[in-house]
């Protein structure tokens, strides 16, 4: 499933849309930035609350598909700034980070 697709069935708002067109085969969920390093892989979704950014920049160093920002936290301009030029998208939900697990889970694995 396409980064866009997921959003629309999702209903997140795509903060930073560019590179959604990207696949997404798995999600990743942490607020550790380190622990995302070790164990995210490539074209997952990083679900998290961490809006900064030092979570665009963990996410083009591991591969991730799009950055999935949980709890409705405001994004700051730097991190959408970042994640345009690395074309990693920034999603917007204002469930919570289990909740938001559940669902990527669901519609990439279509259960």
């Amino acid at each position: 499933m396409n980064v866009k697709d997921l959003a629309v069935a999702l209903n997140m708002k795509a903060v930073q849309p560019a590179g959604e067109d990207g696949e997404v085969s798995a999600g990743y969920t942490s607020d550790l930035l380190s622990d995302v390093m070790a164990n995210a892989k490539d074209g997952c979704a990083l679900i998290t609350i961490q809006a900064h950014v030092n979570t665009v920049a963990v996410a083009a160093l591991t591969g991730v598909s799009a950055i999935i920002i949980c709890n409705d936290r405001p994004i700051p301009d730097d991190m959408v700034t970042a994640a345009e030029r690395e074309s990693i998208p920034i999603l917007q939900t204002d469930k919570n980070q289990f909740t938001t697990s559940y669902l990527v889970y669901t519609k990439i694995n279509n259960t």
